[in-house]
């Protein structure tokens, strides 16, 4: 019975049978394949599946910008996509979830890490906690859309800024420590440093302009949404 449809962006032919033959022996029946960049945007725009798995690198087009692409295509940008890399350096990693990756898995993994991540990934978009519109002064967070509206204009976000952002605007003058930050919106365990963290709301600030200083930072502690007088 199948428990998901999913899509290997890969172009070494023996990592997507292992990968393939790992998903079938834990009850994944609808999956599909694609050798390159190219290649897996049309099939993810076909095949609509429920979460991607993406080589960083790529013949041609490379993983970063396939997963670009992705997220800003209106059919495919609320699919997860789980990166496979074997760069490890933390610079690599915030670039791919700057770009929009929900997880990464770094080469060689095992098998079952890798199922429990797909799975994570999974089960939280059938829970879709909180899918009701948060309204915050001039801000409005649409989380079934994924959409947010400063003074009515369009903020685009990647999926761990609009989660941060939501995350602190429905509990507004709570402190978040960075770890807190990471657990709520990537799940316990989920291998981000905290300078990661920083750099997501250094961006996050950034995208909002001034009314980027209601999120402050507690020094020694965390950060927060300045709650409204």
């Amino acid at each position: 019975m199948s428990k998901g449809k999913i899509l290997i962006i890969e172009d070494e032919e023996s990592i997507r049978d292992v990968i393939r033959f790992a998903l079938e022996n834990n009850g994944f029946t609808e999956i599909k394949t694609a050798p390159d960049g190219e290649t897996g945007i049309q099939c993810a725009k076909t095949f609509l599946p429920h979460l991607i798995l993406l080589d960083l690198m790529l013949p041609g087009m490379d993983g970063l910008t396939v997963c670009r692409q992705l997220k800003s295509d209106e059919q495919t940008a609320s699919i997860p996509i789980i990166m496979l890399t074997a760069k490890s350096e933390e610079s690599d990693i915030i670039v791919g979830l700057e770009m929009g990756a929900n997880d990464y898995i770094t080469k060689p993994f095992s098998n079952k890490v890798l199922i429990a991540r797909i799975r994570a990934q999974l089960r939280q978009q059938n829970e879709q906690p909180g899918t009701e519109e948060i309204h915050y002064e001039d801000l409005v967070i649409f989380p079934t859309q994924r959409q947010v509206l400063l003074n009515q204009k369009n903020v685009e976000l990647t999926f761990t800024e609009f989660e941060i952002l939501a995350l602190f605007t429905r509990h507004p003058g709570r402190v978040y420590t960075r770890d807190q930050i990471i657990s709520q919106i990537r799940g316990s365990d989920y291998p981000v440093t905290d300078r990661s963290i920083d750099v997501q709301i250094v961006n996050l600030r950034r995208k909002l302009g001034p009314w980027g200083n209601h999120i402050q930072t507690v020094r020694g502690v965390g950060y927060r949404m300045n709650p409204i007088a």
